[in-house]
């Protein structure tokens, strides 16, 4: 399968940055002061979390991206802006006084994680305003729009977000957060992983009972498609005129976070080219199970996902 030229493709991601923070090191004693490890750290690595991930992704496979979000006055809200410049994403991060930005610290030894310490503040009402506006400024200049929901308040305002997106004819797709998904309704499709779909509808004991109740959701929200992403069980796709299924792809699962930031954002670039469902969530699947081969959010290549494709 080859995708061609992706790089028209303009997209317009916001929502919950972080800074995702690796400390790895060697595990040789437990501690005399509690029983647990004691972790001499060898080196460290930083890399861009949630929406930041998302884009990232999405530049990764050649597309423009922009990226409206907010960060605290503070180091990793710097060490973020670095970041996106170096991806060549165009990132407005409002500075919010009142929040620290997210940072999630993983500490690491053998490829296990031992330890994660998050670090989180919710955005003040000010910083939402002033970043509302720009949304409206930014929106005429791409094809679609990815929100990335994490849960961190940054996305308080998404409902007008996507109800002035759709009115501008803009394909809308939400990585949702929560039990109360009203807030999406209207949106184009929305990505929810099994247990996120699970506090929602609440449990299923087969497909066709999944296939009720998604349908029903996407009824419910007046959603052009629902994407849910079932782990080893790959992901479904329900549409209005059917479902889609694929089955997982991966090699070898070296780590599950971040994996649906890439699934949002291959979808995403796939469907501002041009793509139809089939296609697009076909290559958003074999994205999904190349990025869950690598340790920690990660990004899949160009190179990386025709290989896999062919």
């Amino acid at each position: 399968m080859y995708l061609g030229d992706l790089s028209a493709v303009r997209l317009l991601i916001v929502g919950d940055v972080m800074l995702d923070r690796y400390w790895f090191g060697e595990v040789s004693r437990i501690s005399p002061e509690a029983p647990v490890p004691v972790v001499r750290v060898v080196r460290s690595e930083e890399r861009p979390g949630g929406a930041a991930n998302v884009a990232r992704n999405a530049a990764a496979l050649g597309a423009r991206v922009s990226l409206l979000a907010l960060v605290g006055n503070d180091e990793p809200g710097e060490s973020l802006k670095r970041l996106m410049t170096e991806g060549g994403i165009d990132a407005s991060l409002h500075v919010d006084d009142a929040i620290t930005t997210t940072v999630k610290l993983r500490v690491i030894s053998r490829q296990q994680q031992l330890l994660r310490i998050d670090f989180e503040t919710v955005p003040s009402h000010e910083a939402l305003r002033a970043k509302l506006s720009e949304f409206e400024e930014r929106l005429p200049a791409c094809d679609a729009v990815v929100f990335s929901d994490y849960g961190k308040g940054g996305l308080t305002h998404v409902g007008d977000m996507i109800r002035m997106a759709r009115a501008a004819g803009k394909t809308v797709l939400v990585d949702p957060k929560g039990d109360d998904y009203s807030n999406y309704a209207g949106a184009t499709i929305i990505t929810p992983n099994r247990s996120e779909m699970r506090e929602v509808v609440g449990r299923w004991k087969d497909d066709d009972e999944l296939q009720r109740k998604a349908d029903a959701l996407r009824r419910e929200l007046a959603l052009e498609a629902l994407l849910v992403t079932r782990s080893e069980e790959g992901m479904t796709l329900f549409h209005a005129t059917g479902t889609v299924n694929e089955k997982a792809v991966a090699r070898e699962v070296f780590d599950v976070s971040g994996a649906g930031d890439t699934v949002i954002a291959t979808l995403a670039v796939m469907l501002a080219h041009g793509a139809d469902w089939a296609q697009a969530i076909h290559v958003a699947n074999v994205a999904a199970g190349i990025v869950v081969g690598k340790l920690g959010t990660a990004v899949v290549t160009r190179a990386e996902l025709d290989a896999a494709l062919n």
